[in-house]
């Protein structure tokens, strides 16, 4: 999910998508759940903690099945499978479903109740834990913010629950020791034990009520964007798996920051909408969609996957192409919208197809045969930037001019949400327990493709330019300006929920894609995209946690104490880094007056003495070197450079220029608070620069890093220069009025 709450988006534009939030509705009378209130699983299979965060221990070898060879029957390890039928009430924003769930117990003990989430239940009410903490955490600036009112609330009812015609009990729980007036887990008692090895088939109806958008899902007019919307099993995690020692259930609540989790599986999923509607969805439709009365039911299946979405809304149109690369199957890649945004189409389709060139070449083939892109109507901002397996929701916007800042922003949201398809869908990270391996990796290879296009970020849209204003940077600069660098308040492996604010979660994105631009910097480009390879291949249709991350970088660059150096202050920890060069002096290396001895002999040279031989050695250099440079001359100089730390140490570069155009670099790699370097050259020092070569964004505060020995005003001049520009801009529009 693409983020409001930091990085560059806030920093450098108003108005970039946020994803919507889902709630659905009841239709019939349901039998009554047990009571609500916190109940404990089965006392041999605990829950995950509620606190749980990042796991600093590689996972065992043969975790989730061990890497997967291409030579299996599946691409995945299949531990779930849903069968569903459904059916949108256009009018009422709801769907009921039917669905056939099975389950396979990997563990080694019987298993007597399984636990779902229902995610939905999120926006039933101010009760839910989304809602009690939205109103601890959020900031101004957070998405999700939507109000909503009576008859926009959104919810799930689960309705019967049967195991071979037997029907089960279930009751709310609280992993996460949420209020009572949350339901979004419930734990379902089975029947009969699934033993070791073993599976269960739950049958069960369910009704859904779609909510006015709010964040991931809902609906705005007749467009509905239909995601966590059904019933849907926790992930049975077991020794070896993510730090685990013995089996446990992670199933968390649904918090207002977090996302999702869940296991690999098999999808059959039929949609009944009015036959005018359009709909698009996870995975590959099977067939035209068959027309009966007024309803025409559309079908679609995926295998290999951890999630189904789809949207439906009438009038809607397509683009589409296929592509292909080694080791992918062909792709059929669809862009889906509506006719006011038909210019977003084409950039869109672009962004995604350039997406799989670059994430497949850089990490690993594409296993799918799908790509949709969804593009959300005037007024559903809340449902664009969401990512689903093969399927997501993108940017809009009036109009796409080449260089402008709509341009960037429709390319970063496409080229975001389609990498979530590896370091989310195929990866399928925690993203509860650890967001960095999703968001905060996703957008730093995002960034990286950027770079690799040379497509900086430009802060201004298409009427400024008639001003003169069209300032670019290039986007790791501006992953930086939103991270947060001066007081991180939290590590970046930190879980999602348990953080100072939204903002405090927003600088994963950010704060992940500084940390990793530096660490490629040290381990060099090409060992990290070597590690990242590695990683893919090694954890992909796997759950990676971060310390298998971590150990995949270390194994392939060698270099351990370095990787161990970043993820222990940066990934583990709050370090903070400002170097900053505090002061440069250069001196010319005159003769000095005085008593020596030469060629066996005491000399005494006068001062009167000693500033003639100087000054006839000035006249006979300055003859034989008409054109010399200022600060050049027949005497050496000695500039005195000093360098201050404050925070954590970290390997730097200081670069001293001379007045002849001349370099040099020193290596400051120890954990001195302040060092002075001393350099004795032919010319003068006339500047001084830590980080010469941008490999250090970390460093809270790039502006100290140079100094020189005479006042540069070039900067300030710059800056009025522009300001002066853009205010002349604006009196003489003014003029015209």
């Amino acid at each position: 999910m693409r983020r409001e709450a930091s990085g560059f988006v806030r920093h450098v534009a108003v108005g970039l998508l946020a994803c919507a939030s889902a709630s659905f509705a009841q239709e019939a009378p349901l039998p009554a759940p047990a009571p609500a209130g916190s109940v404990a699983p089965p006392a041999d299979i605990p829950f995950v903690a509620a606190d749980a965060a990042y796991v600093r221990t590689p996972s065992a070898p043969n975790a989730w099945g061990g890497p997967r060879t291409g030579n299996e029957p599946t691409l995945s390890d299949r531990v779930v499978s849903y069968r569903i039928q459904a059916r949108l009430d256009a009018a009422r924003h709801a769907v009921d479903g039917r669905q056939q769930l099975t389950w396979r117990n990997r563990s080694d003990r019987s298993v007597g109740a399984v636990f779902l989430h229902l995610y939905l239940n999120a926006f039933e009410g101010e009760g839910s834990l989304f809602f009690t903490e939205r109103r601890l955490l959020a900031d101004d600036d957070t998405r999700g913010l939507a109000q909503l009112k009576k008859g926009e609330w959104g919810y799930i009812d689960l309705g019967t629950v049967e195991q071979d015609g037997a029907p089960l009990t279930w009751r709310y729980v609280h992993p996460d020791g949420g209020p009572d007036t949350d339901h979004t887990v419930v734990r379902v008692d089975l029947a009969r034990p699934v033993p070791p090895g073993g599976s269960v088939s739950l049958d069960m109806a369910f009704h859904a009520q779609l909510p006015k958008v709010v964040v991931r899902t809902g609906h705005v007019g007749d467009f509905n964007l239909v995601a966590q919307w059904f019933p849907k099993i926790g992930v049975l995690e077991l020794p070896g798996e993510r730090g685990a020692t013995q089996p446990r259930w992670n199933v968390h609540a649904f918090h207002f920051n977090s996302e999702f989790y869940a296991d690999f599986g098999d999808y059959d999923v039929r949609l009944s909408v009015p036959k005018d509607y359009v709909v698009a969805a996870v995975g590959e439709q099977q067939g035209p969609p068959v027309i009966e009365g007024a309803e025409a039911t559309w079908h679609f299946a995926q295998g290999d996957v951890h999630d189904f979405a789809w949207m439906a809304a009438p009038g809607y149109l397509a683009r589409e192409t296929t592509w292909s690369g080694p080791g992918s199957p062909p792709v059929k890649v669809k862009v889906v919208y509506p006719p006011d945004y038909a210019h977003v189409a084409g950039p869109v389709l672009k962004a995604a197809t350039d997406s799989l060139t670059w994430f497949s070449d850089t990490l690993g083939p594409y296993p799918y045969r799908t790509v949709t892109a969804v593009v959300p109507p005037f007024n559903a901002d809340e449902a664009g930037g969401m990512e689903y397996p093969t399927f997501f929701t993108v940017d809009h916007a009036r109009r796409v001019d080449a260089g402008t800042l709509d341009q960037y922003l429709i390319d970063f949201v496409t080229i975001h949400e389609f990498g979530h398809g590896y370091f989310y869908g195929l990866l399928a990270s925690n993203e509860f327990e650890e967001p960095m391996l999703d968001e905060g990796l996703n957008e730093f290879w995002d960034d990286r493709m950027l770079r690799a296009r040379d497509q900086r970020v430009h802060l201004t849209r298409r009427g400024w330019r008639l001003f003169g204003i069209d300032p670019a940077v290039d986007v790791f600069s501006i992953e930086r300006m939103g991270a947060a660098l001066g007081a991180p308040a939290d590590p970046l492996g930190q879980n999602a929920w348990d953080r100072l604010s939204s903002d405090g979660y927003g600088t994963v994105y950010s704060r992940t894609a500084t940390a990793m631009h530096d660490l490629e910097a040290r381990l060099g480009k090409h060992v990290l995209e070597k590690a990242f390879r590695q990683y893919y291949a090694t954890w992909h249709f796997r759950h990676p946690a971060i310390g298998d991350l971590q150990q995949v970088l270390s194994d392939v660059s060698g270099q351990p104490a370095v990787v161990a150096d970043v993820f222990d202050k940066y990934v583990y920890g709050t370090a903070r880094i400002d170097d900053r060069v505090t002061g440069i002096d250069s001196v010319e290396v005159l003769p000095l007056a005085g008593s020596s001895v030469r060629d066996g002999e005491r000399i005494d040279i006068g001062q009167d003495v000693n500033d003639a031989a100087i000054a006839r050695q000035r006249e006979a250099w300055a003859h034989a070197h008409p054109n010399a440079k200022e600060g050049t001359g027949p005497f050496p100089w000695r500039t005195t450079v000093t360098v201050w730390r404050d925070g954590a140490s970290v390997p730097q570069i200081l670069r001293v220029t001379f007045a002849d155009g001349s370099t040099d670099t020193v290596p400051w790699n120890d954990d001195r608070r302040w060092a002075r370097f001393t350099l004795t050259r032919g010319a003068q020092g006339v500047s001084a620069e830590l980080d010469p070569q941008g490999a250090v964004l970390l460093d809270a505060n790039k502006l100290n890093d140079s100094r020189t020995v005479e006042p540069n005003h070039a900067a300030s001049t710059r800056w009025s220069a522009d300001i002066a520009a853009l205010l002349q801009g604006l009196y003489t529009w003014l003029g015209t009025l």
